[in-house]
């Protein structure tokens, strides 16, 4: 959101509410600030102060206006056909909601297993299809073995999924890996468990 010298918002988050998406369409003499929902549809809360006066914005589609050295009007909810109008060439250009993909091991192995390698060729379509800026690579293990080896196998199987990525043309630059052995376990268990879900590699692409 643009600031202006007589313009600053306070944001107000609930719970597991996503930051929603503040828009402000400038012209010479206003500034328009627009509440709208996050990718899953919740809205925050916004607060705009100037002037001496506060008002808050807590629903989609609500609006105020702010002339330059004067108090902001009382908000309204514009219509979707306004948003678009103001705003929809920025809307279309804000970036997608990240997309995060699993691919799993056998036990003791680096090499991605048969049903993984299917959806690595869906990881390449989404990358091919909306050019990412960072691709995440997270190596993790089970609790089978200690933690050095774990630590180590977790780098290895981060390491081969991020050169077949470049092996298929992806920039390197934009993949960062990182390795954690046994450390984050989507399932909880025991030490020395064999668990297949645990042997991943998380892949997040932005």
């Amino acid at each position: 959101m643009r600031k202006t010298n007589s313009l600053t918002a306070r944001t107000f988050l609930f719970a597991l509410i996503v930051l929603p998406l503040f828009l402000t369409c400038c012209s010479a003499r206003r500034d328009t600030i627009i509440l709208l929902p996050d990718a899953s549809g919740k809205t925050g809360t916004l607060t705009v102060y100037t002037e001496g006066k506060e008002v808050s914005l807590d629903r989609s589609r609500e609006a105020v206006t702010v002339w330059g050295g004067l108090p902001p009007c009382e908000p309204l909810v514009i219509s979707e056909k306004k948003v678009e109008s103001l705003v929809g060439p920025a809307l279309t250009a804000h970036p997608p909601p990240p997309k995060q993909y699993l691919l799993y091991f056998d036990l003791d192995s680096f090499e991605i297993n048969e049903e993984s390698m299917v959806l690595f060729a869906e990881i390449l379509k989404t990358i091919n299809d909306n050019p990412p800026m960072h691709i995440s690579v997270d190596g993790h293990s089970d609790t089978v073995g200690d933690h050095d080896y774990n630590f180590k196998l977790s780098c290895k199987r981060a390491t081969m999924v991020a050169n077949l990525l470049k092996e298929q043309g992806v920039d390197s630059a934009i993949i960062h890996t990182r390795c954690f052995g046994k450390q984050f376990p989507i399932v909880n268990t025991n030490d020395q468990v064999r668990e297949q879900r645990n042997r991943r590699t998380e892949v997040t692409i932005r």
